[in-house]
């Protein structure tokens, strides 16, 4: 080999000069790396040349080239080469050359291990850790580390030998990097040791924790920012490893975290990176955390952080304490139950709200509204001291806290818009009273916070509107629709974004009030629907025709005719303009028109079905490109080509930057997939299927089967909203089936199995796919929204289409499904569980209400297989009903209330198969009629109705109508319309069961005192039936209410229609008639 023109080539590749590099790259490429000479002569290079640059160049070549060439060099010369490279990795004095010859020494250990060669280098290694001389020690631990990289547990000789040495090196005396290369190291092991397997590894690992910490503690303290980063990165791989590595030492690190977090006096940087580890933990670590009981502390520290906001530009999107704050809070009170989160957040909030420093008031109505997504149940209970609060900061001096209150509206309205919508005319004046402010400031100044106010004014108008029934929103259009109607031309993109977002809300909530201002407001818009220059425009785009699709559903099909066509065309333009967000506007616009227009969408399916169908076909694989020298800025961002995002690589070194760099790329994503824009496209993609679907009905079965396929192939996807948006479409798709076949004439479905209504051949194939897709993910999935989903789907489906579901070829599925919803019920399904750790070891009491949803759509999973199986469920009511009883007589009241509803509907289900549970089941419920909760007394008087309607034991019943009565009678005065409605239809049961028995002269007057009901029309079954068998009786207690019963029976066959059932309503007719005859 020409060994000085190879030499040459190299250092052409160092030129700035594009075309020599090009030129130097394909000769080396063609004549010279595909001999195993080339490798030696890299080798040598390395160890020899005395321009660094030079070397490292070698070094990053030679490494590409060992797994090619190293097999191929002769035998005779590996020891020469090996040794070489080794003395002059350790003598190198350029850092960055050290390491890339390191990783060139690890890829060659790496074949000559599997071979059983170079068995001398792990002691040489263990002599350079230790050398007397730093710089021997800082190459010889981080050669160790990057073999450890390339081979894993198949480094020679024991692994305890390594962590006897790390234990030295973790505390070396001299050397930060030696310290800080082993917490590198370390982390490696943790990923490879299974702590049931090796207790003895798992022990010695756990002693090095301490001087993990004591490293990161040292680098904060003498403000060594690449170290400190590299021991923030360990600290989070470990999460993702086994939970008992940190187990020992969890509380104590927590807490420094914590310390770290709120020092003021720490770089901002490592503030940042604690938070973000202790929002990991709650992630990942959140039994452990909750068990702790260290969430208020968490809370608390949390909002004193967000003080520290300031005045921070909208624009500035840097991370900061305060913004990494926020984001703690959001995780804190999704993951941890309301006693440990929200509940201290509400009590700390209050001297916040009334401090003089703005700062602090702006914090506490922030953090509040992080807080509301995570526990939007608990926080409702609270609005009546909330909102008053929010209204006074509403009128602040200070416009930033004036923002902040617009925003803490948004937030409370989004996940609590009824709730909140009840104050419309107190809120809507006082948003209103801001926004005028705001936009006469804005004509003498166009400062940011001004218009913070208007686009904050516009949000919280957006969120707040659709909680209003269309009677009171309609009060509001004449009043916000013109003033919103004027910034649709305003130069700032998101002020005008956010007025065209809010009109479009108004129109949703308002409905057919909105009709007015349709023409005017379409045409305003009408620029905006096809405009394509700019990101902006793009942008801008999607929210015109998001507000464009809510004004269809609010003046519906005739009204919005003339503008659907353009509208449809420009939503297929969009999906050729390489904007992931426009296509998903379009998905979703395609959605709401099939709602609209149902069938009559037909002529716009193919169009859609084709842009939704190529959507799921997307390849997601991320790319990588290779771009020249000139493009040399955007290496490491992100381009989007084609509506895909793809990464843009350096197309020379590969280990061009520090350690620091290469541990971000490599090491601390191995087992993380993150969510890119492509996969989020796609769960959209898949929920607006199942709209069309629904909608179009009949239309839709030309493209049904294929859609169905691509669904399938969805259901195991990594990204959970893509799984849960495909199972969610097919269990949608079968419901819609279903339906169509009933309305076609097959026979209604019946209880229990096996089946007493065979469905069609179509609807059998579709529901062996569907369950049996749904079973694979359900039983071991670990995201608990996914669960929750698939809890949702498979009620709804049991209670629309019965038990035909739960079937397969092979049988029905129903010891797999029971199994499941035990799991969860007991919280011991995987996504109730920690990641990285067995079952926890205490099943805590409280739950997070995220964490609650899961079980209680379990319940309604329980509740709809008694519908689905009848009398039959009684089997498996012998399994629930312990775990379910636990509920019942739980300390938090929505648990008790959602147990005992379905006790009380398995009860009703299960009719006269419900006798053998007598006896404990009125136990229960008898005591709950006196729950100081009113839901849970409301569902106990409910199930006691039908306990005593359904069962066959009446002796037990008959032994305890005396305390029945005396636990019903002071209800009779309750306010809360639901429960008076439930005693009445109680009551009703138990005349109509135990005639006489009852002292009906006493009670029936009474009763009839609390009709017509004000809510649950479920119960004017009983009543009414009970009445009308009275007057078959000639019971004289009736016949003398007569007078007061004939108005009732006027309202209750008036509107609305579903105050009676179809039979109730004929039997009534039938007995005034009678009644009015006489």
């Amino acid at each position: 080999m020409a060994q000085q023109e190879f030499v040459q080539l190299l250092e052409g590749l160092l030129q700035p000069d594009t075309e020599r590099v090009k030129s130097a790259t394909s000769t080396l490429n063609k004549n010279y790396y595909t001999s195993p000479e080339s490798l030696s002569a890299l080798l040598q290079i390395i160890s020899s040349h005395p321009r660094p640059e030079l070397r490292q160049l070698a070094a990053v070549e030679a490494r590409k080239l060992v797994d090619r060439h190293w097999a191929n060099i002769p035998a005779d010369q590996k020891p020469a080469l090996r040794n070489q490279l080794f003395q002059a990795t350790l003598n190198e004095d350029v850092k960055l050359t050290r390491h890339s010859a390191s990783h060139v020494i690890a890829s060659i250990a790496a074949l000559d291990f599997e071979d059983g060669e170079w068995a001398d280098l792990p002691g040489f290694l263990q002599q350079a850790a230790t050398s007397a001389t730093a710089r021997h020690r800082e190459v010889g631990i981080y050669i160790i580390f990057t073999v450890l990289e390339s081979v894993g547990d198949s480094f020679p000789g024991e692994i305890s030998d390594l962590y006897k040495l790390f234990s030295q090196t973790i505390r070396d005396p001299e050397s930060a990097e030696v310290r800080a290369t082993t917490m590198l190291a370390l982390s490696r092991l943790a990923m490879l040791l299974d702590p049931e397997e090796d207790p003895k590894s798992l022990k010695m690992f756990v002693e090095t924790v301490p001087s993990m910490v004591a490293v990161l503690e040292a680098a904060i303290k003498e403000e060594d920012e690449d170290h400190a980063m590299q021991a923030f990165e360990v600290f989070q791989t470990l999460l993702g490893c086994e939970a008992a590595l940190l187990s020992a030492h969890f509380a104590d690190l927590v807490k420094f975290m914590i310390n770290i977090a709120s020092e003021t006096s720490i770089d901002d940087d490592f503030r940042s990176q604690a938070l973000a580890f202790l929002m990991q933990c709650v992630r990942y670590r959140k039994l452990k955390v909750q068990g702790l009981k260290i969430g208020e502390e968490l809370t608390v520290k949390a909002l004193q952080i967000v003080t520290e906001l300031g005045d921070l530009s909208s624009e500035d999107e840097d991370i900061t304490p305060a913004r990494s704050a926020l984001g703690l809070l959001d995780i804190l009170a999704s993951s941890l139950p309301p006693s440990q989160v929200v509940i201290p957040l509400l009590k700390a909030i209050g001297p916040y709200f009334a401090s003089q420093n703005p700062d602090f008031r702006q914090a506490g109505i922030l953090a509040l509204g992080m807080c509301v997504e995570g526990a939007p149940d608990f926080i409702a209970t609270q609005l009546h001291e909330i909102l008053p609060m929010v209204l006074h900061l509403l009128e602040d001096h200070e416009l930033k806290v004036r923002a902040a209150a617009l925003n803490g509206i948004a937030r409370l309205a989004d996940d609590l818009a009824e709730d909140v919508g009840q104050e419309h005319a107190r809120l809507i004046p006082a948003i209103t009273k801001n926004f005028d402010l705001a936009v006469n400031s804005l004509q003498t100044s166009n400062d940011e916070r001004n218009l913070q106010i208007v686009t904050g004014s516009c949000h919280a108008i957006d969120s707040l509107i659709e909680g209003l029934e269309p009677e009171e929103a309609a009060k509001y259009v004449s009043e916000l629709v013109p003033r919103f109607s004027n910034l649709f031309h305003h130069q700032d993109f998101k002020c005008k974004a956010a007025a065209i977002g809010a009109v479009g809300s108004i129109a949703s909530a308002a409905e057919k009030a909105f009709l007015p201002y349709l023409e005017q407001t379409m045409h305003s818009l009408s620029t905006f629907v096809t405009i394509k220059e700019s990101q902006d425009d793009l942008d801008l785009r999607g929210v015109v025709c998001d507000a464009m699709g809510k004004m269809a559903s609010a003046v519906g099909a005739e009204a919005f005719e003339p503008y659907v066509r353009p509208l449809m065309e420009a939503s297929e333009e969009a999906l050729h303009l390489d904007h992931p967000r426009l296509r998903e506007t379009s998905y979703i616009l395609w959605s709401t028109m099939a709602k609209v227009y149902e069938e009559g969408f037909a002529k716009y399916l193919e169009g859609a079905v084709k842009g939704l169908q190529d959507c799921l076909d997307q390849d997601e694989t991320e790319l990588e490109v290779q771009l020249g020298e000139e493009a040399h800025d955007l290496v490491g961002t992100e381009v989007n080509l084609q509506g895909r995002k793809v990464k843009v690589v350096d197309g020379g070194d590969d280990d061009e930057g520090d350690e620091t760099e290469m541990w971000e790329d490599e090491d601390d994503i191995d087992d993380i997939t993150g969510v890119t824009a492509v996969a989020m496209e796609k769960e959209i993609a898949a929920e607006v299927f199942g709209d069309i679907i629904t909608h179009t009905r009949r239309a839709y079965l030309p493209y049904l089967e294929a859609t169905v396929k691509t669904l399938l192939e969805l259901v195991e996807h990594s990204y959970e909203g893509i799984r849960k948006a495909a199972i969610g479409t097919l269990f949608r798709t079968y419901a819609c089936l279903w339906g169509m076949a009933e309305g076609s004439g097959m026979e209604k479905w019946r209880p229990g199995f096996p089946l007493m209504v065979q469905p069609n051949s179509e609807l059998q194939k579709l529901g062996n796919v569907v369950i049996k897709a749904t079973m694979g993910v359900w039983q071991d999935e670990m995201d608990r929204g996914t669960v929750t989903d698939i809890n949702r789907d498979l009620a709804a489906t049991l209670k629309l289409c019965g038990p035909a579901i739960l079937m397969t070829e092979e049988g029905n599925v129903l010891v797999d499904v029971t199994q499941t919803l035990l799991n969860i019920i007991t919280k011991s399904h995987p996504c109730q569980q920690d990641f990285g750790d067995e079952a926890y070891e205490e099943i805590l009491e409280e739950s997070s209400e995220y964490d609650w949803l899961v079980v209680e759509t379990a319940l309604d999973v329980v509740t709809c297989l008694s519908v689905a199986l009848g009398p039959s469920f009684n089997e498996l009511w012998k399994m629930f009903e312990k775990p379910v009883m636990k509920y019942a007589s739980s300390n938090d009241a929505t648990e008790r209330a959602a147990a005992v509803g379905t006790i009380a509907e398995c009860v009703g289900n299960m009719e006269h198969e419900c006798t053998p549970f007598t006896p404990t089941l009125l136990k229960l419920l008898l005591h709950r009629l006196s729950d100081e909760d009113a839901d849970t007394k409301s569902n106990a008087v409910y199930g006691m109705g039908l306990l005593c309607e359904k069962t066959t034991n009446d002796g037990e019943i008959l032994n305890s109508i005396g305390a029945i009565f005396n636990k019903l009678e002071p209800l009779l005065g309750a306010d809360q319309p639901r429960l008076l409605d439930n005693t009445a239809g109680c009551v009703s049961r138990l005349i109509a069961k135990y005639p006489s028995k009852i002292p009906i002269g006493e009670v029936l007057p009474r009763l009839v005192q609390l009709l017509p009901l004000r809510e649950d029309y479920e119960e004017n079954k009983p009543i009414f039936g009970m009445i009308v068998k009275l007057y078959q009786a000639n019971e004289p207690t009736v016949q003398q209410l007569t007078p007061t019963l004939m108005p009732i029976f006027e309202k209750v066959l008036s509107p609305p229609e579903e105050q009676l059932e179809d039979e109730t309503r004929s039997q009534l007719v039938e007995l005034v008639k009678y009644i009015q005859s006489q």
